[in-house]
């Protein structure tokens, strides 16, 4: 099937390089296909690749459709383009359309922002612009194609050598972007204060305790243990897609609580509550990072799997609103290719995490955010 493509990705741009486009090439193309998080941590850097675009020039963000519910967080100016990854590498014909309208688009330039990429998806859409110059990093190492992702390596401008593997993936963003630029800029975070705003009365808790990788999930124990310490009269609301609860009936029991409910709001309302909450406790999901960057009292439960690169983020800009909790390992930074059995469920990291530790760390961040209110 993957031939398949790809010869139809070369009669594609075949094809367009004999359909002439009268204007001269304009317009900036980001690239960001990871997931929700990524949008999310990316929108704390997007201006630093903006400046790539010419004076007036428009910038236009590729994203993945499920990525894409946190695109709010972009400045106004950006352009959104979606894509259905799976329709566009399991239907030909949505292929063929999606790939012509990049290259109609007429780009002056094309930048990927990841470091993972899939030759036969973001990096085929990047060569099917056809446009003057199309820029990457050198693409992070991934064996089952790595002759693919060398053959496609050919066909880019610039590639940037962005250093090892594991390393923080906001740094890694920011030497991308200085290298584009020329400039030195030093990494910060365009992360909001925390709030001193009103707080939500009776004091307003969210709870995300659900991940796509369930392995990522802490036990319902360690909630109901959060819950019997917080004030009575919290309004404690367990956040998540709507179905989540039937997904993992094991937690159930806590909405039997009379203060405890469901709340399955989409992330713009839900960045609104978050902006209200006394405290988040939250595994390493999306909604994580959302909490952070509204500046909400945040504990972060998180396994060791992405230690290096994504939590905790480095220490030169963790803001003073977010705590992280994790276990160090001997094989932390694993990404998620956990060498250990799980233990309940769960990795074994996560598995670990102690319950009093997780009271005690959430307590004082809403304690702390009590005081603000």
């Amino acid at each position: 099937m993957a031939k398949l493509y790809r010869l139809a990705d070369i009669l594609q741009r075949w094809r367009a390089k004999s359909r002439p486009r009268p204007d001269a090439p304009n317009g900036l193309l980001l690239l960001s296909c990871g997931g929700l998080g990524d949008t999310v941590l990316l929108s704390h850097v997007i201006e630093e690749f903006c400046k790539y675009a010419t004076e007036n020039e428009p910038v236009t963000i590729l994203l993945r459709k499920d990525g894409a519910k946190t695109a709010f967080l972009f400045p106004d100016h950006i352009k959104t383009y979606v894509v259905d990854f799976p329709l566009y590498h399991n239907d030909l014909s949505s292929r063929s359309k999606i790939s012509n309208e990049l290259y109609d688009a007429n780009y002056r330039a094309v930048i990927s922002t990841d470091y993972l990429r899939h030759p036969d998806l973001d990096e085929a859409m990047m060569r099917a612009t056809g446009a003057p110059e199309i820029i990457a990093m050198q693409a992070r190492p991934w064996g089952k194609y790595k002759a693919q992702l060398a053959k496609n390596a050919q066909s880019f401008s610039r590639l940037f050598d962005s250093g090892p593997a594991l390393q923080d993936k906001i740094l890694r963003w920011y030497k991308f972007a200085n290298w584009l630029s020329g400039e030195s800029t030093t990494p910060r975070l365009n992360f909001s204060s925390p709030s001193t705003q009103l707080k939500a009365e009776p004091p307003l808790v969210l709870i995300q305790p659900f991940s796509a990788v369930k392995a990522k999930q802490c036990g319902p124990d360690v909630y109901k243990a959060l819950f019997d310490a917080l004030p009575a009269d919290t309004d404690i609301r367990i956040t998540g897609a709507s179905g989540e609860m039937d997904k993992n009936p094991s937690y159930a029991h806590l909405l039997e609580r009379a203060n405890v409910s469901f709340e399955d709001a989409g992330f713009v309302e839900l960045a609104g509550l978050l902006k209200v909450a006394r405290l988040v406790v939250s595994v390493d999901t999306a909604v994580m990072h959302l909490s952070v960057a509204v500046g909400a009292p945040t504990l972060c439960l998180a396994s060791a799997a992405y230690v290096g690169e994504i939590v905790p983020y480095a220490k030169n800009l963790i803001p003073s609103n977010v705590e992280f909790y994790y276990k160090s390992m001997t094989c932390e930074g694993c990404l998620g290719s956990c060498i250990n059995s799980l233990q309940n469920g769960s990795f074994k990291c996560i598995d670990e995490l102690e319950n009093p530790t997780v009271v005690s760390k959430a307590l004082r961040l809403f304690m702390r955010s009590d005081q603000r209110a």
